[in-house]
């Protein structure tokens, strides 16, 4: 393939060295953020939940909590929506600017996720790693990425249908231009803070798509 060289030794090369240097530099902003977090509300500031990674490796993923603890066993479970109550006053400023997800430069550093990909799916929802047909199990033959294609055509205002379908286009069409289209584009989005909107697609009506 034409990318391939880039694919399988040129992303991962990139993580490395851009992922070193941005957590050399931002550690302070990272204290500041996790006391920010100790402060607003009660429990730890690091939030650590269970992904899927290439092949359908289990990994830990970091991210700064934005939501109260236990979140997952209330309201809808472990998506958000709009003015979701669950999410506290800090978490709330630290998602409209995605520095929540700065923690996960780590998971980066250590080969888990790529700076560009698929964002990393849960091992449950919407389905477990077996239960993908083998369509979309090509999804999970490159790194989970911090922003991917899917993300900046929609992110999450689309069903997981569409949602693999863009990511599957992403995985056949893996580029060094394509990943700095999306991370431009995921600048804008983020510095346009607009208001994410949560689809509340369930995992049942993704199992009962056409396969």
């Amino acid at each position: 393939m034409k990318h391939t060289f880039y694919k399988i030794f040129g992303k991962r090369f990139l993580d490395i060295f851009f992922s070193s240097i941005m957590l050399l530099v931002l550690w302070p902003l990272f204290l500041v953020l996790a006391v920010m977090v100790k402060i607003d509300s009660k429990g730890p500031a690091i939030f650590v939940q269970d992904r899927l990674t290439l092949n359908g490796r289990v990994f830990k993923m970091l991210k700064f909590r934005t939501m109260v603890v236990n979140a997952e066993h209330q309201g809808t479970g472990a998506y958000s929506f709009g003015n979701d109550p669950r999410i506290t006053r800090v978490g709330g400023l630290l998602r409209k600017l995605s520095l929540d997800e700065l923690l996960q430069l780590v998971n980066i550093f250590k080969g888990d996720m790529s700076f560009v990909g698929p964002r990393p799916i849960l091992t449950y929802h919407p389905c477990k790693y077996e239960e993908y047909t083998d369509n979309e199990k090509r999804v999970f033959t490159v790194r989970p990425g911090i922003t991917g294609w899917a993300q900046v055509n929609g992110r999450n205002t689309v069903d997981w249908v569409q949602r693999f379908e863009l990511n599957e286009w992403y995985v056949d069409n893996v580029s060094l231009w394509l990943d700095l289209k999306i991370v431009f584009k995921t600048f804008i989005q983020v510095f346009s803070a607009k208001e994410t909107i949560i689809q509340t697609e369930t995992a049942t009506s993704f199992k009962n798509r056409k396969k």
